[in-house]
């Protein structure tokens, strides 16, 4: 059959976006931080009035240019359309469930939690400092894990001193409590 006559399904397309997408724990709230919001809030109010409008200006030209099953331009124009508008709806609803956390307001600075910039020690003498962040925040390039990962659940509530246990897949590794951090307060735009 002629591929011009098939259609694509895009079920398929939407089951392997969500399955990219980080998971938030049954019944658990969307905590980010404030920074994490602006983030998020700025790449979809990018999306809505750069990126889409963009994207149908190609496809209504490449539309305009008649076959369209053989038109590479309106072809890959209305996949990133899709892809556009899977994200815009990803955001919307994380953006809808999102609870900011100012951990800037901490009233106690010597114990982990949400927000907090952890220094640690493992028992090789190796030191680590991870930021416990959102879901949807997540980096490890630069040190920032959820705070549903194993190390941020070894940590959360620990204070500076304890000595706490990472459950990993080599078996449980004690971790020491070194210094914890709270960001300033969020300035930025």
């Amino acid at each position: 059959m002629n591929k011009a006559f098939v259609k694509e399904s895009t079920d398929d397309l939407d089951d392997d976006a969500d399955a990219a997408q980080p998971e938030i724990p049954a019944g658990a709230k969307n905590y980010i931080t404030p920074a994490g919001y602006r983030r998020l809030r700025d790449e979809l109010l990018h999306l809505i009035d750069e990126a889409r409008p963009e994207v149908v200006k190609l496809v209504s030209w490449a539309a305009s240019n008649g076959d369209r099953s053989e038109n590479g331009d309106y072809i890959y124009g209305k996949r990133r359309l899709r892809e556009i508008d899977r994200r815009i709806r990803f955001l919307t609803k994380r953006l809808d469930l999102a609870e900011v956390v100012d951990s800037s307001r901490q009233e106690s600075i010597d114990q982990v939690f949400f927000g907090a910039s952890v220094d640690y020690g493992t028992e090789d003498g190796e030191m680590h400092t991870v930021t416990i962040v959102g879901v949807d925040e997540v980096n490890l390039d630069i040190g920032h894990v959820s705070w549903v990962s194993p190390i941020a659940r070894a940590l959360l509530k620990a204070r500076i001193g304890d000595e706490v246990t990472l459950h990993t897949p080599a078996g449980p590794e004690p971790i020491d409590v070194l210094d914890v951090r709270y960001p300033p307060p969020d300035t930025g735009g």
